[in-house]
């Protein structure tokens, strides 16, 4: 077996694997990202190509080393589609958005990682991750092509996505890692990019709309007026879709669509779940996808996976320097996740949660009375203010909806509250269980409230 010997390894050629890798090689340390697809399809990842956030990227890779990939910066607005209700609502989007080609952008930021002197080992599967007697995760074995290897690193960096193998192979005893985790708090999607003769008047906006079930979402991202990435999710606690055969007929209804060429085609898992309450054990930290680093109502996640990929950068970096890479030398990792985006997001879950709990014609009729305006800052920051001059008016277009409302609102409450909650997030994990036990509280009071089934 061929051993190789890194200050940190990375698992997976992602967004967070190329940030973190690229962060930890220009200070200096030997990194290596170890990736299971072969160097020509490195970079190649399901994604719905769109990018919100498209101005603030961090430093690592900066936006001029990656700007090729952006094929329509003219994207403004989202669009959601209601059929039930022959409405369609313009949602603004705030900061900057585009959607992007996702394998081009994929192989510029390992093209700025190699830049930067990350070694890149392609064609190889991590099989076991490696532990010591103490519990401290020291590296990994993996295969390429039939031979074993093993890699030993002081820092192990997971960026290997949703539902990470790594995970299932290590043993967080007496850590405080998230292990709270279940196929239901995922979606399983499948898109296609494809190709039409005449531009599409909707080249402007990211289109969405829902499914015949609550649990499915359709998207339509143009990355040019003419090349449009198509796909369509479901959430894994329901039954499963037909997802390849439900896209084509969804396709096929549109006349702006008609004789579309296909020119990629991929499936994949993604985290529609609150982010890991922690991500860090000693010598190990779980970044990205592999952290339920994602928007849970929109599915974005790449702004997300590249600061948590450069934050756990830092963080490894200045455990390396103190020789310390216990769970509370890595702990900052957490804080930083959760106070940039951590605690929005799981604030966003809340209402993937009261969903689950009302009859989808009900809510879609509910959601098409509503300002988009006030969709659009719900949807962005977990929350919305509303005042009273809004309230009398959609209490007049919501006639017939009004019990649905007031539980809506009494959700927003608590959806507040939880945010609250997450802005006390603990500096160690010396508190890490009083601020678990305060969030489950509030947890339970969101499904006394809502009617839902638990979803942790």
């Amino acid at each position: 077996m061929n051993t190789f010997e890194y200050d940190v390894a990375i698992v997976g050629a992602g967004t967070a694997g190329c940030y973190a890798a690229t962060t930890i090689s220009k200070a200096g340390y030997d990194v290596v990202v170890v990736e299971r697809k072969t160097e020509e399809e490195a970079g190649h990842i399901a994604c719905g190509d769109a990018l919100k956030g498209a101005d603030k990227f961090p430093s690592a890779i900066p936006k001029s080393e990656i700007s090729d990939a952006f094929t329509n910066t003219a994207v403004d607005h989202g669009r959601f589609e209601i059929p039930q209700e022959d409405v369609v609502l313009d949602i603004p989007v705030p900061g900057e958005l585009a959607v992007i080609d996702r394998w081009e952008y994929g192989r510029q930021l390992i093209d700025s990682a190699e830049r930067a002197g990350v070694d890149f080992h392609y064609d190889t599967v991590v099989q076991d991750v490696t532990q010591d007697a103490d519990g401290r995760v020291t590296g990994f074995e993996a295969t390429r092509r039939g031979d074993r290897r093993a890699y030993e690193a002081t820092v192990t960096l997971d960026g290997a996505g949703a539902l990470s193998v790594l995970q299932d192979t290590i043993d967080f005893d007496g850590t405080t890692f998230d292990t709270n985790v279940r196929y239901s708090q995922f979606s399983s999607a499948y898109r296609e990019v494809i190709e039409v003769d005449e531009p599409v008047e909707w080249a402007d906006a990211l289109v969405v709309k829902p499914t015949k079930r609550s649990a499915g979402y359709l998207w339509y991202f143009p990355r040019t007026p003419t090349e449009i990435n198509v796909g369509l999710g479901f959430q894994m606690n329901e039954e499963p879709m037909q997802l390849v055969s439900d896209l084509r007929e969804d396709i096929s209804r549109r006349p702006e669509l008609q004789g579309a060429t296909v020119k990629d085609k991929l499936g994949a898992a993604l985290p529609t779940r609150r982010p890991y309450d922690s991500a860090t054990a000693p010598g190990y930290v779980a970044i990205g996808d592999a952290a339920a680093h994602v928007n849970p109502i929109s599915g974005g996640g790449i702004g997300g996976a590249a600061y948590a990929g450069q934050y756990a950068g830092e963080q490894a970096i200045q455990a390396l320097e103190d020789e310390d890479v216990s769970e509370e030398a890595l702990w900052a990792y957490n804080e930083r996740v959760m106070d940039h985006y951590g605690g929005r997001y799981a604030t966003l879950d809340v209402y993937n949660i009261f969903a689950t709990a009302y009859d989808l014609d009900d809510l879609l009729a509910l959601l098409a009375a509503l300002p988009g305006e006030q969709l659009s800052e719900a949807l962005y920051s977990g929350s919305s203010k509303v005042g009273l001059g809004l309230k009398l008016k959609v209490l007049y277009q919501t006639f017939g909806h009004w019990g649905t409302l007031k539980n809506l609102y009494e959700t927003k409450g608590l959806a507040d509250r939880l945010f609250a909650h997450y802005e006390q997030y603990p500096s160690s994990p010396d508190h890490f269980d009083a601020w678990q036990a305060e969030r489950d509280a509030i947890m339970d009071d969101i499904y006394a409230a809502t009617g839902a089934d638990a979803k942790y």
